[in-house]
């Protein structure tokens, strides 16, 4: 049993941690769902609605996590001052809403609006999930708790493009949206009948500006929350190359199209494993032991693939292989590197959890779009920038930990922002 920081009474009352963590790990699959089960369509949607350049199909990926990003910042503010549960039924309702715009939408630019409007309110997931977890968990309890959640979570992946594959054999791309607006009706249910509220009242902060901006400047002003921050940026750069251009890579380069949510699926299962893994492991051997070590395995698989693709040795069958290997790592940072960005974050993890999130996810997605961009029918461009992505995060890990790695966390060196 994991060791609660003090959850609420309603909490233990009505929410057992299996059920906690399979529901706050569905929470955060809306966000998984909203973007990989368009993978297989966007070909469909951009001729539908008119569109020219295959690169923009990307676009509708990149502008759901510009507003996933975007909308963080309004998300984390409000749930420390109303609390998590209204925010996140106000969250799951908008999200409904603007699927259903985007099902109906007759052009590519009311898409892409209605894409970001998605986002936007698919963040709400995204900010509460991670505040519910730190409300109810500390330490290495919450990097289990969270690498529970992310494992559950990784399947999605697994699963979203061949969703989507489905319903293209039945209906057409705008069933989609539709199914996803009733997967948001659905754990609107859920956590209605099932999720109390977590914030304690004591942890209530003012919603006026100077409050607010005092929490944005010791989160700011935090050595852990902005150096993990920032590498969780470059790393998620990579991730949204691999999952905007992974349609045309499959597609253009290795002519397999209908092997896509396959290959999609090989790539990511591994992934989810490697979450499960370090939920088992983290409390034994430490969040940085792990996380720097994912990091640095991430680079040298990066670095591998781009090296084997340039000798001119890269097929679908390599291509797998080491883009799984190098999710298995990435899955193996990523967790443990939001959790030591809110280390420091107890007194206003909603407001934490936004500023972070806005930071990594919109950097991450322009980082994306650039690499993404600069896709030319080979995979050579995508590879360049997933290395040099990773290139920058070990810089900036080994600038936050002052050259050191794999160290014990050192309370008087990384003082409390509290």
């Amino acid at each position: 049993m994991l060791q609660a920081a003090q959850p609420a009474a309603s909490a233990r009352r009505r929410l057992g941690r299996r059920e906690s963590v399979t529901l706050l790990a569905a929470l955060m699959s809306l966000n998984a769902i909203g973007i990989d089960a368009m993978v297989p369509a966007l070909p469909q949607i951009v001729h539908s609605l008119g569109v020219v350049s295959a690169n923009e199909q990307q676009l509708i990926i990149i502008t759901y996590m510009l507003g996933f990003g975007a909308g963080q910042i309004v998300w984390g503010p409000l749930a420390d001052r109303f609390g998590r549960r209204p925010l996140l039924v106000a969250g799951l309702l908008l999200f409904a809403l603007f699927s259903l715009a985007c099902a109906v939408a007759p052009s590519f630019p009311l898409m892409i609006a209605g894409r970001v409007a998605m986002g936007a309110s698919a963040s709400s997931t995204r900010v509460l999930v991670t505040a519910i977890i730190r409300d109810l968990f500390e330490g290495e309890a919450m990097a289990k708790v969270m690498s529970l959640v992310f494992m559950i979570f990784m399947v999605v992946p697994v699963l979203a493009p061949s969703l989507g594959q489905a319903i293209l054999l039945v209906a057409e791309w705008r069933m989609i949206f539709l199914v996803l607006m009733g997967y948001a009706m659905l754990l609107l249910g859920w956590a209605l009948l099932r999720l109390p509220e977590t914030l304690h009242p004591e942890d209530q902060r003012s919603l006026d500006l100077r409050s607010v901006l005092e929490a944005a400047r010791l989160v700011i002003g935090d050595r852990l929350a902005m150096g993990y921050t920032l590498a969780s940026t470059a790393l998620f750069g990579a991730l949204s190359a691999y999952i905007a251009s992974i349609q045309q890579i499959v597609t253009d380069v290795f002519d397999a199209t209908a092997l896509l949510p396959l290959v999609f699926a090989a790539c990511a299962a591994p992934m989810a494993a490697a979450a499960f893994i370090n939920s088992r492991i983290v409390g034994r051997f430490g969040l940085r032991r792990v996380g720097h070590a994912g990091m640095i395995g991430f680079l040298v698989v990066a670095a591998l693939h781009w090296a084997v693709a340039r000798a001119g040795y890269e097929s679908l069958a390599v291509f797998v292989l080491l883009q799984g290997a190098a999710l298995v790592a990435f899955a193996l940072c990523s967790a443990n590197f939001s959790t030591l960005a809110m280390t420091n974050m107890g007194a206003f993890a909603g407001t934490a959890s936004s500023i972070q999130g806005v930071a990594a996810t919109i950097g991450g997605a322009l980082v994306g779009l650039a690499i993404g961009q600069a896709f030319d029918g080979t995979v050579l461009p995508f590879l360049a920038g997933m290395t040099i992505t990773a290139i920058i995060a070990l810089l900036i890990v080994l600038l936050t930990e002052r050259g050191r790695l794999f160290a014990a966390i050192d309370a008087a060196e990384f003082p409390s922002a509290a």
